[in-house]
């Protein structure tokens, strides 16, 4: 199918259910409100004073599969090698969700995670998916989200209990909703718990836009990210886009006054690279979560009677860039403009090339780039 008979806006599905009732209850936070986790506090000051000038990271989701997917290990191994290969030295990767499939089972994570990104040698943070907070029903009760708390959200690093002796020590994030304090930008992620198309409560909507006052403070100082599982836009036929997300999102940022650099998700599982254009600025908002479950999401033909384009009160957005038929991940680096008091953020994606090879090099298929003050996505490739 040529690129000219696909959706290049997004799309919602047609037919939407209801599933307000399957909520859960949020696990108590670890940490203290406003649930910020400073990077200085778990990496060297060397390293540190280094991502003052320029900081590379890693995001990808969607890596978890219940079924079997070879190429959850091969993506594993190439974001391993790109890290340890490249000349940015990625200083963390930051989980999208759905980190473990499909009900956040204790008993898979090593299986869907820890033996796959055992290796990799750096912080990995991680926002919660619908699937990490899921319950099996048919398995000895436990509490959503109970063993995402204990790998990234624990009040310590301790070997994770579960982990068949795992190198990697659980996380110290304070809760499942928090923000990552770094020396060029702020991450604010959110959790949409397990409902198809994301659901936040009042109290985590309020922490949201009072972190967003925070982040005022700093915006000429610090690039703001916004990530969350469950996609806003997206054009592909098998979620499409969540309106409760934009909705959230463009309520937030009218009523602070104040518009991200970048937003970023999983849910679907492909690359979708939009850019919304707001009065005063474009703003991308990007899918990554072609992780490594088994299926992939195809972006909808125009032909498909399941989805229509998204209603135009949502806003200006594009579809410019996209990669349905690879999996891969992100590489995001964030930089000061040595002639300007700016910032400037540029992100390269990269896909297998479906060998089943953990050496393999995977290829970039998708670059951007823009001076934050300037406001302009542009595109390199």
């Amino acid at each position: 199918m040529s690129n000219s008979e696909k959706y290049s806006i997004p799309v919602q599905l047609n037919s939407a259910v209801n599933d307000a009732h399957n909520f859960k209850v949020l696990p108590q936070p670890t940490g203290i409100y406003p649930y910020k986790l400073e990077l200085s506090k778990l990496l060297p000051h060397e390293k540190i004073e280094k991502l003052r000038e320029s900081m590379t990271f890693h995001l990808v989701g969607d890596t978890g599969s219940a079924r079997h997917s070879p190429f959850q290990s091969v993506l594993a191994a190439s974001i391993n090698t790109h890290r340890i290969d490249s000349e940015d030295s990625p200083a963390f990767l930051y989980h999208l969700g759905d980190v473990v499939y499909n009900h956040g089972e204790a008993s898979e994570y090593f299986s869907q995670f820890l033996s796959h990104y055992d290796h990799y040698d750096a912080p990995i943070f991680a926002i919660p998916g619908n699937h990490d907070g899921d319950i099996n029903p048919l398995v000895e009760p436990y509490e959503s989200l109970e063993a995402f708390t204990h790998v990234f959200c624990s009040k310590e690093q301790t070997p994770i209990r579960f982990g068949q002796n795992s190198k990697r020590l659980t996380g110290t994030q304070p809760h499942v909703y928090w923000t990552l304090e770094t020396p060029l930008a702020r991450i604010i992620g959110l959790y949409g718990n397990i409902n198809k198309h994301g659901m936040i409560d009042d109290e985590q909507k309020s922490w949201f836009k009072e972190e967003l006052q925070r982040a005022k403070a700093s915006v000429d100082k610090q690039a703001l990210i916004i990530c969350l599982h469950h996609a806003p836009y997206s054009s592909d036929s098998n979620h499409g886009s969540s309106t409760r997300m934009i909705e959230l999102l463009d309520e937030a940022f009218q009523e602070i006054d104040i518009l991200p650099d970048a937003v970023f998700s999983g849910h679907v599982h492909n690359y979708q690279r939009f850019v919304k254009h707001y009065p005063t600025k474009d703003v991308p908002y990007i899918v990554a979560g072609a992780g490594g479950y088994a299926d992939l999401h195809q972006v909808a033909a125009h032909a498909n009677p399941t989805v229509s384009p998204l209603a135009t009160k949502y806003g200006k957005v594009e579809l410019q860039s996209y990669c349905d038929t690879r999996f891969g991940f992100l590489a995001l680096t964030i930089e000061k403009v040595v002639e300007s008091d700016n910032l400037k953020l540029s992100g390269s994606y990269f896909a297998l090339t479906g060998a089943f090879d953990s050496h393999e090099k995977p290829e970039c298929v998708d670059h951007f780039s823009f001076v934050l003050k300037n406001g302009k996505v542009e595109s390199n490739l």
